[in-house]
């Protein structure tokens, strides 16, 4: 067989299964979409403050930036001659947000590639639930820990696997790893609860991902650990800059111990160029706007919370809990002929198919930002009454 023909015969079984990917032309995080002579209601971004596509927001960055100032490349790692004044400017002002110590990524898989081998030892042990995201389980597949992965927000069964390895002389300590928002179901983790796990078990460290929280949970936006009291009760709270924020990058806040760890054993730091400063310099700018944002919070808070009754009023479960909404219709054929009708209808909604998502769960996946307003959802509610 032709090499080229293995590769051709996966993807033409993608295409079969409808799980074909590509790339789209013109598309972007602005709130209307212009494609093939079309507006379409944006659905499918991250850009849950509507930070992205405001054009006055970009102005006021570069008008208080000297163009002196607006470096384009670090050209280097951080540890050689790339830590520019821009990184460190916004670790402070993360730090004094947070009152602990933040270390800055490139992106948060590399974040998350990186920084759970790098704590990691044949000592350790990972409990990771169970739908984390890919980043995650790559990192935890790259590190040399042992791990197991329990049920979705099944805290009974973590405290279970807790009071196991808490006697287990082989293990030295457990880091148990989950999000605060996940990106697929839009529901949340009991951080009040995990939190409280690990008050009951020495050995034990909490590892959560707010990418889906940050910007929009909390009273200053600094997430679901904010939200509910417990940002300094979470060992290794990470996030990033690239959905709510606008903006591109990865950060910790933790101990500065493990900041000082983490520069000198993380191999993703170590061995990459640094994020150009301007992204720095942008995404300082945009965490100082945006903790003040709280009536779009508010807002954004009341959208989630009517879509989820809208989706609800379809006969559709619904397990979100936040501006991530899904529709879940189980086969991807489905998912994506209801995806593509909502955009003859002017709605940019995407399907979500395996292997995201587990099998028969293909979904329509709602993501909703502070532009949406009632009406939008009214109309669109109604089209897919029509189409399911």
């Amino acid at each position: 067989m032709n090499h080229l023909d293995y590769f051709q015969e996966k993807l033409d079984a993608l295409k079969t299964q409808g799980q074909y990917r590509q790339f789209k032309a013109n598309i972007s995080s602005e709130f209307i979409l212009e494609r093939e002579g079309k507006s379409l209601l944006n659905l499918a971004s991250n850009d849950y403050l509507g930070l992205a596509g405001n054009l006055a927001l970009r102005e006021a960055f570069f008008d208080q930036l000297p163009n002196d100032k607006r470096y384009l490349s670090a050209s280097s790692s951080r540890l050689l001659t790339g830590n520019y004044p821009a990184f460190e400017q916004l670790e402070a002002e993360m730090s004094q947000a947070f009152r602990r110590s933040v270390l800055l990524f490139n992106s948060g898989y590399h974040m998350n590639i990186g920084i759970l081998p790098a704590l990691s030892d044949s000592k350790t042990l990972i409990l990771a639930d169970k739908l984390v995201h890919a980043s995650i389980i790559d990192g935890i597949r790259l590190s040399s820990a042992k791990y197991l992965r329990y049920r979705h927000n099944d805290l009974v069964q973590l405290k279970q696997l807790l009071e196991k390895y808490q006697e287990d002389q082989t293990i030295e300590r457990i880091i148990v790893v989950t999000e605060s928002i996940f990106s697929m179901d839009g529901d949340e983790t009991d951080l009040k609860a995990l939190v409280a796990l690990k008050a009951q078990h020495p050995k034990v460290l909490l590892y959560v991902d707010e990418a889906h929280a940050i910007g929009v949970r909390g009273e200053r936006g600094l997430g679901c650990a904010e939200q509910y009291d417990v940002l300094d009760q979470i060992d290794f709270l990470v996030g990033t800059f690239g959905k709510a924020l606008a903006s591109v990058g990865g950060y910790i806040v933790c101990h500065e111990a493990i900041r000082n760890y983490l520069i000198n054993f993380m191999r993703s730091l170590i061995f990459s160029t640094a994020q150009p400063p301007i992204s720095a310099a942008w995404t300082q700018f945009v965490f100082q706007h945006m903790q003040s944002l709280s009536v779009e919070r508010a807002h954004l808070a009341r959208l989630s919370h009517d879509t989820r009754q809208n989706v609800q009023a379809l006969g559709v479960d619904c397990p979100s809990t936040s501006q991530i909404v899904p529709v879940i219709l189980g086969e991807a054929k489905r998912a994506n002929a209801v995806a593509e009708m909502l955009q003859n209808q002017g709605y940019y909604v995407l399907p979500v198919r395996p292997p995201t998502v587990p099998q028969n769960t293909a979904r329509l996946r709602i993501c909703l930002n502070q532009n949406v307003q009632q009406q939008h959802l009214v109309t669109l509610f109604e089209h897919l009454r029509q189409l399911l």
